[in-house]
């Protein structure tokens, strides 16, 4: 290969070069990108009003817990369960999920224990146990009475589904709590 043909060849890659710089630099004057004040993607939510501002404890339910749990089914108790299965195990032992597992977790405190589960700092302020009051008025609205809780549930509006989820909840211990007795 002569002299002539390699300057030939060293042009053309030279030449290639030149233009990809020059392509390069038009195309990031024509296409400039705008970069976000912060990177990641913002997503739209629908703000609730603070919690001063709405109420914070739920609403007082139509008939007192003691009374509802004379006659709840913990049959039908164990089939309400069903929709908390999602992020709580409720065998003896059992593995936390999203949420704590829940054998034992009437009468025992609120925010504290549960197989080394990590919870929010509302529940571990909260403080207390889990009467049979607390998890009636818990579970009628998480986030009203414990406002900041990590638990994502709206809650169970209807009184008797709540009496036999929390009386299902009691079968599952050892010695379970007893029941009290209505008040007159």
């Amino acid at each position: 290969m002569d002299s002539f043909e390699l300057n030939k060849v060293l042009g053309a890659v030279l030449a290639t070069c030149l233009m990809l710089l020059v392509s390069n630099l038009a195309a990031q004057a024509i296409f400039a990108p705008i970069k976000p004040d912060k990177p990641g993607y913002s997503i739209a939510v629908k703000e609730e009003a603070p919690p001063a501002a709405k109420d914070a404890a739920p609403a007082a339910p139509s008939e007192p817990i003691e009374k509802l749990l004379q006659t709840a089914s913990v049959e039908k108790g164990m089939a309400a369960a069903k929709k908390c299965a999602a992020c709580h195990t409720f065998e003896k032992g059992g593995p936390n999920r999203t949420g704590p597992n829940l054998f034992g977790v009437v009468g025992d405190h609120i925010g504290e224990g549960r197989n080394g589960f990590n919870f929010s700092a509302a529940m571990k302020a909260k403080g207390g146990s889990w009467t049979f009051d607390a998890l009636n008025q818990f579970l009628a609205s998480p986030k009203g009475y414990i406002p900041g809780t990590a638990m994502g549930f709206a809650g169970i509006p209807k009184d008797s589904e709540r009496a036999d989820v929390i009386s299902y909840l009691r079968s599952l211990a050892d010695t379970p709590v007893p029941i009290p007795t209505a008040a007159k």
